[in-house]
């Protein structure tokens, strides 16, 4: 029925018109061939993956769809001598819809395949290998798509990783559900049979599910109602076409997941079932059930509540929140934020002013403490791993805060004012005036997170364990301490009158607060180093030297404004790549120079590219972003087997100097190459294009 289903769907799509896919995508799914292998040597046995990026609100399906759907084919043209193994399958997730239950894959898939290539490959060559891919990609309706992939795959002496692709597909051989060792398993006829598998820590998983290879054993739609116990766990398995359930051995992966810390991780493992009695301590009570979890509505186990503090517990949890703030506000990360702020009090105080800024101040500090609190139970409730601190995990957020101390400290410095001279500090956090007040609470709470962790790591840790509401009253108490001291000098006017009158001691206490505020910068950029490598610190600087220029220039006019804001633009056209995190362009596989590996390299008849360069030197960093690096040129390298060889003149070499010495050359940049066929060194100009690179390596 299923088979004569699709057949009708795939009928219904010609007949009215729907289009297959052009090679490499269809309309729901992305297909594409990627390697784990920037070159292969002869005779090697390597994996590589289809990708499909499956459009939002669609699935494709497992080897064994469930009720309904095909699983992805693929039907291999490879040259001669080449074989390819069948798709390895990651663990499928469950896909209930209306009244059935199918087996598959949303938003993003790895499938494996291991390809072995003969041992008369040729060296220096290419392979292309092909397949014909097949899918039935699935929402409220079915579509059928195809796509012809094609990967290219070089030919070397010696194999080497795919520097993206290598690590991927080695995350995704991991993954993939395995038998282990000491995990046993028993199917036990019955009306339902009885499937039981021992698995150590049973009792703290959730959500487990047994998802059989073959389609036909057992209903998919069916509850299981896993149960757990000290030896493993059990499910409840009801009888599909076959009927033979509990006779015959059943294999296939249990999934389930597993508590790591206050995240919740998948897991899967594959089983050979055999029929037997069930195995011991695997039924004691009903398994976990999440209130997320796909088919938590046709399991009849108990649903899993949030857990919720109560009584003295957290009673003590608000007064650790509370105290907690008010050491926060001693801390370094906020002194300087708050100090700022204290000093305009000092002018609020004969101005009548002060105590709304205190409330102004305590509404800011509130807010953003409650804005991180329900952004922290957003991902959790995504299954993001968060802790407290982890806005700074983002390379961009560091960067940004970076600037934006810098920024203040400028300000504070005089470089520059906003809104006229009464206003103090740099953008709105400095700002005099009800907003100043606002968002200096705001900018405190952002910059005091990171001191946090020695005090109150395993508090908010606890409470992200807790229901939504003990999180938020916990964050509130939290907040209540950071404001209290500020709030409280706003309000006391025995306090106020021990405040200095304003004068020019404040300006020079405004100039001493600059600095910790670079000190601030300082170590952000030091955090940023550990996040984004030199390239993000690089970023980072030029955007500082590019704001500087901004904030400095605009003093003089609308026209020199208008020349800091260009800067800055193209400063940040360039720079964000490395603050946002993301990739850069694929890099070549580099290796230290030496004349002796020069030597050895041509002896063996391989193509040699050689980069004289230097850190410090600003045309080879050019080079190397614009031409070296580029796509086509890393591409062009790993197909005629060129090995790209750096020396590196950042700290003087008296053997690099001497080899460029023999070029004729004082400096870097100098780019050799050695051809294939043992001639004199070609030397390229010193200003490269990718078309220079491509000419001098291609044959």
């Amino acid at each position: 029925m299923r088979q004569f289903l699709l057949m009708l769907v795939t009928a219904l799509a010609a007949l009215t018109g729907v289009a297959f896919a052009q090679p490499l995508s269809g309309p729901n799914v992305w297909a594409e061939l990627h390697s784990a292998r920037a070159a292969v040597a002869p005779g090697e046995r390597f994996t590589i993956v289809l990708r499909q990026d499956i459009r939002e609100g669609w699935h494709t399906y497992w080897i064994n769809p469930g009720d309904s759907g095909l699983p992805t084919r693929l039907s291999w043209r490879l040259p001669s001598g080449w074989s390819a193994g069948p798709i390895q399958w990651p663990a499928p997730e469950a896909l209930p819809f209306g009244t059935l239950v199918n087996f598959g894959y949303s938003g993003e898939v790895l499938l494996l395949i291991e390809i072995i290539a003969p041992s008369t490959a040729r060296v220096g060559q290419s392979e292309t290998l092909s397949a014909d891919a097949e899918w039935l990609v699935c929402s409220d309706i079915c579509i059928p798509e195809e796509a012809t992939l094609v990967l290219s795959v070089p030919i070397a002496r010696q194999g080497r990783d795919d520097p993206q692709w290598g690590p991927r597909v080695a995350g995704a051989v991991a993954a993939l559900p395995r038998r282990e060792s000491g995990v046993d398993a028993r199917i036990s006829g019955g009306s339902p049979a009885t499937l039981s598998v021992s698995l150590i820590g049973a009792e703290a998983i959730r959500n487990p599910r047994f998802f059989p290879f073959e389609g036909d054993v057992m209903r998919a739609s069916a509850p299981q109602r896993p149960r757990v116990g000290a030896g493993g766990l059990s499910f409840a398995l009801v009888e599909g076409a076959s009927e033979n359930l509990g006779a015959a051995d059943i294999a296939g992966v249990v999934t389930y997941e597993i508590q790591e810390g206050t995240v919740w991780t998948r897991r899967a493992v594959e089983i050979l079932a055999q029929p037997g009695e069930p195995l011991a301590d695997t039924a004691a009570r009903p398994a976990q059930i999440s209130p997320d979890y796909s088919l938590a509505e046709l399991e009849d186990a108990p649903v899993l509540e949030e857990p919720s503090m109560e009584g003295v517990a957290l009673v003590a949890a608000l007064a650790f929140a509370f105290l907690g703030g008010l050491i926060l506000n001693i801390m370094p990360c906020v002194l300087p934020v708050l100090s700022m702020k204290a000093l305009s009090f000092a002018g609020g105080a004969q101005a009548g002013v002060a105590s709304r800024h205190g409330l102004l101040y305590l509404a800011g500090v509130l807010a953003t403490f409650l804005a991180l609190a329900a952004l922290l139970i957003g991902l959790r409730g995504a299954g993001q791993a968060v802790g407290w601190g982890f806005q700074l995990q983002a390379s961009w957020v560091t960067g940004g805060l970076a600037l934006l101390f810098f920024g203040i400290g400028l300000n504070l410095l005089g470089v520059f004012r906003i809104g006229g001279t009464e206003n103090v500090g740099a953008d709105l956090a400095a700002r005099g005036g009800d907003a100043g007040a606002f968002f200096t609470g705001a900018l405190a709470v952002v910059a005091a997170t990171p001191c946090t962790a020695p005090f109150m790591a395993g508090a908010i840790g606890a409470v992200l364990t807790q229901n939504a509401m003990t999180t938020l009253l916990v964050f509130a108490a939290l907040a209540l301490g950071f404001a209290l001291p500020l709030t409280a000098l706003s309000f006391a006017p025995g306090l106020q009158r021990l405040i200095p009158k304003p004068g020019m001691w404040m300006e020079r206490t405004k100039n001493v607060l600059a600095f910790p505020m670079f000190a601030a910068s300082i170590w952000l950029a030091w955090v940023l180093a550990e996040q984004a490598g030199p390239a993000g610190v690089l970023a980072l600087l030029s955007l500082a030297a590019a704001l500087a220029f901004a904030v400095f220039v605009s003093r003089w006019g609308r026209v020199w404004l208008a020349i800091g804001v260009v800067v800055l633009a193209l400063t940040t056209a360039f720079a964000w790549r490395p603050l946002a995190g993301l990739e850069g362009p694929q890099a070549l596989l580099a290796e230290p120079w030496s004349p002796a590996r020069v030597e050895a390299l041509r002896a063996e008849g391989r193509g040699v590219f050689v980069n004289f360069t230097a850190a410090w030197c600003v045309t080879c960093k050019v080079n190397e972003a614009t031409s070296l690096m580029r796509p086509r040129v890393v591409q062009a390298f790993a197909r005629n087997d060129v090995v790209y060889l750096v020396a590196d003149w950042t700290n003087r070499d008296e053997t690099i100097a001497d080899a460029l010495a023999d070029y004729g050359r004082a400096g870097v940049p100098l780019y050799l190459y050695y051809p294939v066929d043992g001639g004199d060194a070609r030397v390229l100009p010193q200003v490269l294009t990718e078309q220079i690179i491509l000419d001098a390596i291609e044959p």
